[in-house]
């Protein structure tokens, strides 16, 4: 064995030592306040797995941290791409592998945190290697759904792959399309590339999750959605009004707002499916995250308590 992989050897045993403390929950549960406590007591950065917060120019509809919290502790992952950018979940995984294996050469701990469920299972467990869908496949599919209407492409999918028809929300194009795109460039159904198998990580994983009883949780959710508006959500949508069709705007709290610059809605009932979807998409995360065994979870009021927990598990 050469220097190199004596080197190499060495770099994979010292950051077996490290943890990645994962803090994660559905939109509106308040992981931001929570998480800037954790990372000055811990003295770490935050990786952010907010799929939504990476785009710098929608910072009201994702509410993305402000200038003084991104002050408190150096974030990643926030503002770091363009709405024009295209970027997965795969290409993530790349990227903040990357960063952490820099990031645990100064530091013991890093946190993760964020909501987007496909994004923390991308670090933690790892992404199938799902082909990079190219830019005339993505077309075609996207003119099928302004043309035909979303169930055509519901039907499109359950004809190519009924077993990921069964699983996929059903009600969410961006995951539809994105299915049959890689249908269609393989030529075989989208599910059997998902093989669920899990990566090594050369790190340790602690992941932390906050939940809110379901009507504070919700109540929490309207009330941000109404700051949010106050804040000047309608004008930032505006901005992006030409650039509607692009994924990243088919989003919670644009898409509603398009609605309504459209001509299809009030603005009092764009405001209200804003808030209603965001209720649905929690729901939605708090289902996923159910699944997984390996998360602890906490009411975000209780901090000296999460803290007390990580501090046990990790210098135990």
């Amino acid at each position: 064995m050469d220097t190199s992989d004596n080197c190499q050897l060495s770099t994979i045993n010292y950051q077996l030592n490290k943890t990645l403390l994962v803090i994660l929950g559905p939109t509106g549960v308040g992981k931001t306040n929570i998480s800037l406590r954790l990372a000055e007591h811990f003295g770490c950065p935050i990786v952010s797995s907010d799929s939504r917060q990476f785009y710098r120019e929608l910072k009201i509809g994702t509410a993305a941290p402000t200038d003084e919290e991104l002050s408190r502790v150096k974030h990643y992952f926030i503002g770091s791409h363009s709405i024009f950018d295209e970027y997965n979940a795969g290409q993530y995984e790349q990227d903040a592998i990357q960063l952490l294996d820099e990031l645990f050469l100064v530091h013991d701990v890093v946190m993760l945190v964020g909501g987007s469920m496909m994004y923390i299972d991308a670090v933690c467990n790892g992404m199938d290697n799902i082909p990079t869908v190219d830019a005339e496949t993505r077309t075609f599919w996207q003119q099928q759904f302004a043309a035909n209407g979303l169930e055509f492409i519901q039907n499109e999918l359950k004809r190519l792959d009924h077993k990921h028809f069964e699983e996929v929300d059903q009600q969410n194009p961006k995951r539809i399309l994105h299915a049959l795109e890689i249908c269609s460039m393989t030529g075989k159904p989208y599910s059997d590339l998902r093989t669920g198998e899990r990566k090594q990580r050369n790190f340790n994983i602690l992941k932390v999750g906050l939940n809110r009883p379901r009507p504070e949780l919700y109540d929490r959710i309207n009330a941000r959605v109404e700051e949010m508006m106050t804040e000047g959500l309608l004008h930032e949508a505006e901005q992006f009004f030409q650039y509607r069709h692009l994924n990243t705007l088919n989003t919670v709290g644009y898409k509603e707002l398009y609605e309504y610059m459209n001509g299809n809605w009030t603005l009092d009932f764009a405001v209200n499916m804003i808030k209603q979807d965001s209720r649905r998409y929690a729901k939605r995360q708090l289902t996923w995250f159910n699944r997984d065994k390996e998360i602890q979870w906490f009411e975000p009021t209780n901090e000296d308590e999460v803290i007390e927990f990580v501090n046990n598990k990790i210098y135990k």
